[in-house]
Parts: C-alpha cells; sequence; structure tokens
C-alpha cells in the first residue's frame, strides 16, 4: 500500500521519481504528488486520481535542474483521497516535507497538541502531523529533528524527508513498513517502498529494519539506530531480477503475462530442490533438521488472502502426507485468539511480498511464544525472510498484477516441496508413492505450456456469455473447496462481479436458496475422491435451472450431458488428482481475466486494492 520513491544525484530527478512511481502503481493508490529542490525552494506538484494526472501536470518541468526529490502514491487511511490529502506534506512554511507509508496511531492527540502550539494543518491526513512535528524539533539538523518526532509516534512508518535547510541529504526511517535504498555508484542513490521502482537504475539494494534511521546523499549513504543514534553496519544485496522482467513485453497486460509465465515460475520453485532421478527433496534452507521434524506435534499455518487459500491446499496435503494435525489462520484473526504454541508447533506464514502487515505481526507473536517460523515467500529479502527462522523462496519473478496468478500457483509448489519433504523425514511416505508424486508435478509445467492458448480461446467463448452477470457462485470439494474459492476472489477482485465460493456439499445448507436460471455457478469436478458427491451437488444446482459451467477431467462425457460450458483439462499418464488445485486454478484465472476485460474493468490495478497490504 503506498509508494514511495526518492532520487539524490547527478540526474535530473522528476524523470527518476515518475518512472519510479510507476513501477509501483501496482501497490494500489488514489492519489499522487511529488516534489523537488529548485534554487533552495521545494517545489511540490499533487493530484487526485491515476498517475497519468500527475505526470500530465509535470509535463513541462520534465527537464528541470533537480537533482534531489521524492515522490508518493497514497491509499488513503485518514481523509479522502483528494488533491488536499495526496503527499507530500509539509510543515506550517512548506520548508520541508514528509511522505508516507503507514499509520499514526496517535496522530488525534499529536495533532491537538500542534494545533495548540499555533501550528497550521491543511490536510485530514495522520502523515501532516509528522511533518509538523518535525518543524516543532529542527533546529540545524533534521536527522536529529526527526528522530526525535518519530519517537513520539505511535504506528507503523515508511518515510523520506526532505528539507530546504540541508538540500544535500534525504532522511528515511522505517518501523514496520518497507523501505530500500538503492545504491548507484556515481550517479546517486535511491530511495523506494519496494524493489521494482530501484530496477531501472540499480540491482544493488540495502533494506533497513525497524527503528532505522538513514541518511542519503549523491554519493554515499548510511544507517543508523533510531534509538541510539549509532551506525548500522549493512549488507548490500545484489537483486536478481532485471528490469524487463517488470515489463508486459508484449502481451496486453501484466495479468495475462503473469498467467503465461506460471509454468517457468513453477519450474523455477522447484529447481534445484527435487531430484527427478529419485523423487528426493532437499531444502535446507528451512532450517529444520530431521529431529526437528520428528518432534513437531502441530504446524500452524498463517496467510491473508490469496495466499491464505494456498494454505487451505496445504492442509490437506500436510494431514494427509504428514500425519500430522494442520491449523490454518487467517492473519488478521490469527492474533486476536488465544494461541496454543510452544516450540514443537511450527508456524508457516505464507505471503508474496513478505511485507503483509496482519501476518508479520502474527508470526511475531508466534516467535515470542516459542514457535519456530518458517515462511513461504516470493521477494528476497523482504521483513518476512529477515524475521522468519527459515525462508522456502518461491522464485516467481516479480508479479505486478495486484490480482495474484503465478505468485499464488508457485506458493502451491513450494507448499508441495515442504509437505513431501516433512513426509520424507517422518518416513510417512513410501519412496515409490513420493517417486510418483514428485514426477507429477515436474511433469506439471510442459502440460501446463501445452494447454494455456487453447484453454483461454475456450474461455474468451464462456466470458462472452457471462461478462454482464451480477452475482457468481464457485463450487468445489476436498482439495479443490479452496480452488473455488480463489476463482471467486480472482473474479471479484477485478470484473466488480459479487461472486462466493463454496464447499459444493454446503449449496444445501443455505446458498442453494440463490440459483436460479440467471445464477451462473462454475463448478471444479475432476474425477478424484469426491467426484461422485460433486456430480450430486451439480445435479441439484441443474435441477434449479443454474447457468452452469463445469471444469473437469479430459474425456468426461457426463459432464457434457450437464451442461453446454465444459472446461476439460489435459491428462497425462503422470497427472495425479492431489495436483488438480494448481491445475484447475489455471482457467479460473483466465475466466476471471477475459470477463473483467470485457466489462472494461482495469485488470492490473482494480479499484480500492493495493498489491502488498503492509497497514492492518
Amino acid at each position: 500500500m503506498c509508494g514511495i520513491v526518492g532520487y539524490i544525484g547527478s540526474r535530473r530527478v522528476v524523470p527518476i521519481i515518475l518512472e519510479g512511481l510507476k513501477r509501483l502503481e501496482y501497490r494500489g493508490y488514489d492519489s499522487a504528488g511529488l516534489v523537488y529542490l529548485q534554487n533552495n525552494k521545494l517545489v511540490k506538484y499533487r493530484s487526485q486520481g491515476k498517475l497519468a494526472n500527475l505526470e500530465k501536470s509535470v509535463e513541462d518541468v520534465l527537464g528541470v535542474e533537480s537533482h534531489v526529490g521524492l515522490g508518493h502514491t497514497r491509499w488513503a487511511t485518514h481523509g479522502a483521497p483528494t488533491t488536499e490529502n495526496a503527499h507530500p506534506h509539509g510543515d506550517c512554511h512548506d520548508n520541508l516535507v514528509v511522505v508516507h507509508n503507514g499509520i499514526i496511531e496517535n496522530y488525534h492527540s499529536l495533532r491537538q497538541e500542534l494545533q495548540k502550539r499555533g501550528h497550521i494543518f491543511l490536510s485530514e491526513t495522520d502523515t501532516e502531523v509528522l511533518a509538523h512535528l518535525i518543524e516543532e524539533y529542527l533546529d540545524k539538523d533534521l536527522v536529529q529533528a526527526v528522530r526525535k518526532a518519530l519517537r513520539r509516534i505511535k504506528g507503523s512508518y515508511a518515510i523520506g524527508v526532505l528539507w530546504q535547510g540541508q538540500p544535500d541529504i534525504i532522511v528515511a526511517a522505517r518501523n514496520h513498513s518497507p523501505l530500500v535504498i538503492g545504491v548507484q555508484n556515481g550517479e546517486g542513490t535511491l530511495l523506494a517502498s519496494d524493489v521494482p521502482a530501484l530496477l531501472p537504475y540499480t540491482r544493488q539494494v540495502v533494506y533497513l529494519e525497524d527503528k532505522e534511521i538513514a541518511v542519503l546523499k549523491a554519493d554515499q549513504w548510511e544507517v543508523r539506530n533510531l534509538g541510539s543514534g549509532r551506525k548500522v553496519k549493512k549488507q548490500v544485496t545484489t537483486i536478481n531480477w532485471n528490469a524487463g522482467m517488470a515489463e508486459k513485453t508484449g502481451y496486453k497486460h501484466f495479468m495475462l503475462k503473469e498467467i503465461y509465465e506460471q509454468p517457468q515460475a513453477l519450474v523455477n520453485t522447484m529447481r534445484g530442490r527435487l531430484d527427478p532421478q529419485t523423487g528426493r527433496i532437499d531444502l535446507p534452507e528451512i532450517n529444520l533438521t530431521d529431529k526437528d521434524i520428528k518432534q513437531l506435534q502441530r504446524i500452524s499455518l498463517v496467510a491473508c488472502g490469496t495466499s491464505w487459500h494456498a494454505a487451505l491446499v496445504a492442509k490437506y496435503w500436510l494431514e494427509e502426507w504428514v500425519g500430522i494435525p494442520v491449523e490454518v489462520d487467517i492473519g488478521s484473526e490469527f492474533r486476536y485468539r488465544k494461541l496454543l504454541l510452544n516450540d514443537k508447533v511450527l508456524t508457516l506464514s505464507i505471503s508474496q511480498s513478505g511485507e503483509t502487515a496482519d501476518t508479520l505481526a502474527g508470526i511475531r507473536l508466534a516467535k515470542e511464544l516459542g514457535s519456530k517460523v518458517i515462511t513461504i515467500c516470493n521477494v528476497v529479502g523482504s521483513t518476512m525472510t529477515r524475521e522468519a527462522d527459515g525462508t522456502l523462496y518461491t522464485h516467481a519473478g516479480p508479479e505486478i498484477g495486484v490480482a495474484s496468478t503465478k505468485a499464488f500457483t508457485s506458493q502451491l509448489a513450494a507448499l508441495f516441496l515442504f509437505a513431501v519433504y516433512l513426509a520424507q523425514a517422518r518416513g510417512t511416505l513410501s519412496p515409490k508413492r513420493q517417486k510418483k508424486l514428485c514426477q507429477a508435478i515436474i511433469d506439471l509445467p510442459p502440460l501446463l505450456d501445452e494447454v494455456l492458448p487453447t484453454l483461454q480461446n475456450e474461455i474468451k467463448s464462456i466470458a462472452e456469455l457471462f461478462y454482464d452477470s451480477r452475482n457468481f457462485l464457485f463450487v468445489g470439494r476436498g482439495l479443490n473447496f479452496p480452488i473455488a474459492l480463489e476463482g471467486a476472489l480472482k473474479l471479484k477482485e477485478i470484473s466488480y462481479i459479487h461472486a462466493e465460493g463454496y464447499a459444493a456439499g454446503e449449496l444445501k445448507h443455505g446458498p442453494i436458496a440463490l440459483i436460479d436460471k440467471d445464477m451462473p455457478i462454475l463448478g471444479l469436478a475432476p474425477k478424484d475422491r469426491v467426484y461422485e458427491k460433486t456430480i450430486s451437488n451439480i445435479e441439484e444446482i441443474k435441477a434449479r435451472q443454474g447457468k452452469l459451467i463445469l471444469i473437469g477431467s479430459k474425456g468426461d462425457r457426463r459432464l457434457a450431458k450437464i451442461t453446454d460450458h465444459v472446461l476439460y483439462m489435459p491428462e497425462s499418464q503422470t497427472m495425479l488428482p492431489e495436483l488438480n488445485p494448481i491445475l484447475y486454478t489455471i482457467p479460473a484465472q483466465l475466466l476471471a481475466y477475459e470477463i473483467a476485460t470485457l466489462r472494461g474493468c482495469d485488470v492490473d490495478q482494480p479499484r480500492n486494492l493495493a498489491k502488498s497490504v503492509t497497514v492492518e
């Protein structure tokens, strides 16, 4: 949520800020702004709505001779999405400005205190409080003023601060909200809330930790502890993405590109971890010994949104293959109940960004209670990966579309490897069974590659029949129930159609009341252990004239007798029902994409949504 970009160096700043903000659009925003220093004066531009509005307002200053500035895309939390509430925010005299991501929890009392001291506020935001608080403490040293101000702040923040009194520095700090320094030898120093904004200029980055403050200059940078002021030695990390990986490369939308990247993303997740000859799995990066694994009494999975759906699938795999009880919690609920965790309970967090605030808060509590924490994550160096005891990276590459696609299937692949690895250590899978499972997932990417273009064409035809629907149901049983939830989430996220996912057996307990000739229902009906039960539920829908779209196993003529709208998924000699969640996710993603496109929706940046939810 929100995007921050900063630059200080030898190049003209406005184009760099705009390019960085474009690469952070996926985080979600409702207004944007930038500021630069020219002739020791701060020049601000702010606009409501899309970044294109800001670009238009700064057309005449793209070539301005300024070499230090900040930019921001805002997601409204305090105050409506208006130009007045857009960042950057200044002090009483606009001598200093602040851009901020996070929530200042005690802003109201601080605002009242500052107003009594004569400070004039121009917005409804919590961020403006910080600008005035820094002004209150400012003498000749911006760093000390920021440190004093932040000691008064309760809540989360990632900030960038500019002051015309010290035009050769940017001050940055973080607490529970991500912030990254980009190191450009000889050309300047950059600041961003996420790595993609830095990739056109550098792949050398430094991640700030909580309660750290940084001073950026054109030719150097340093990081200090916010409390003690002591210098902190930081490691420079090389990012293995490049700017081209964050481009559409001929696809109409990032989401479609990322759907088609899924076969390769699955390969990347498995690479070096699975021996195709023996089916053995090696995951040294999770830092669990066989002894640790054998002593486990329970596993607790914590995630939000799409990642929670991946966790629901993993529960089936872990309980089936490892024989250990598994709990699945939504991150925002996890820490608000009595948690029975100890050193015999493993906590596994799942997050694409590694910055999801609710999940992050949950794993911190789990660690306090003695549980070992492993995280499955896509972003190298993110907060979650730095705080976990072990990390299983998905290596899916940057995912720009707000609605997750390849990150989800890569999470499923990582969870598959994790489950089989635990079973391997505990001896709960026979070598023969393990090899069959591993061969099935090895053979899955080429199967997806083969079917994707044909599947998209078939789904386009179906989407044309249903794109003007007002409601949608998705149903599945067993391993396919979480995919019904995920399919419904994808559709509602990007098409704004009200959609719900249900366990097919639950229809008679309420949702069946909604079914009539105008209600489209997508049913997941592969030939698995609950196939006959699923067919019975589908027949109940047909009897009530529901408009059925079925996804099933190739050659299943029974489905064609129920409805004209059947999508057949490919079969192979090694394919197993246990991997249906990965396979059957693809048509659900494509259906959501095609319907949203026909409705003229902004597929990559749907309204009110953010890629990385970094506030609670």
